[in-house]
């Protein structure tokens, strides 16, 4: 099989929709190592512990040269994601689509057709009803192409005003939170390194096996996330971030003297 070329019928996504949505709900935490390409989903598919893929929008804009937030094409990150599916043969996949790229629903739709199931759009604290409108956007559109498209949305009512007092900041997540969930959100991702006493007040407000987080360092393990009733750990960049300071190390040390270490694997095979 050609990576670039997605074996996915819409009876298919709508199978791995099904599928994600029991991950999200299971009492057990999702957890998703993100990747960027299809090299990096092909070995994260095949570790026994990966029920899902989750891309990384800001590790597929890097790869391209582009910076976060919608600046690399819409086109280039579909064709993206597009290989990550290919090369994630058996595994639901859900996409990073960052802001919704202007239109969520069409975006969703586009997703879809690339065999995607999932996927999460952040609110970047739009007006209140503005962003309701573009969570409840992706979702109808989900349902359109008959697919309960598993739609985790992003509220960074945590990190968008790092000066305002975090329980206001909490309380504006919580209300955020529970509207998107009404217009049909699976999950609701809240960005920002949360203790156990945000985790609490958040699953409190939002549900049990509501609330998405990432794994940054600073963060809880997601042993503890999970007996707090959070849904799933993602972990953005920073995977792409480990891989590359690996590879500036062994550059440093190739540099100098060294040698490719005896333990490294052929990992870039198709």
């Amino acid at each position: 099989m050609n990576t670039h070329e997605h074996p996915r019928t819409p009876t298919r996504v709508a199978v791995d929709a099904q599928a994600l949505a029991e991950l999200y709900s299971a009492p057990e935490i999702l957890r998703v190592v993100n990747v960027w390409d299809a090299a990096s989903a092909r070995v994260i598919s095949e570790l026994p512990g990966s029920s899902a893929i989750a891309t990384a929008g800001h590790g597929i804009a890097a790869s391209f040269g582009y910076p976060d937030g919608e600046k690399i094409p819409l086109e280039l990150m579909l064709s993206a994601i597009e290989r990550i599916v290919g090369a994630a043969e058996h595994l639901p996949v859900t996409a990073d689509l960052d802001g919704g790229y202007g239109n969520a629903g069409e975006t969703v739709r586009r997703a879809i057709g690339v065999g995607v199931s999932g996927a999460n759009i952040e609110d970047r604290m739009r007006p209140f009803e503005e962003s309701v409108a573009i969570m409840r956007a992706a979702v109808e559109a989900g349902a359109q192409e008959e697919v309960s498209f598993v739609l985790n949305a992003r509220t960074d009512a945590l990190i968008a005003d790092r000066k305002r007092p975090r329980e206001e900041a909490l309380a504006e997540a919580i209300t955020r939170g529970r509207a998107y969930l009404d217009a049909g959100a699976t999950c609701v991702f809240v960005p920002g390194v949360l203790t156990a006493e945000d985790t609490r007040t958040l699953v409190a407000g939002i549900g049990e096996q509501r609330i998405s987080v990432i794994g940054l360092p600073g963060a809880l393990t997601a042993a503890e996330y999970e007996a707090l009733g959070v849904a799933r750990i993602s972990y953005g960049p920073m995977p792409q971030n480990v891989a590359l300071t690996a590879l500036k190390r062994l550059g440093e040390s190739l540099h100098g003297d060294g040698v490719i270490p005896s333990e490294t694997e052929q990992l870039n095979n198709f």
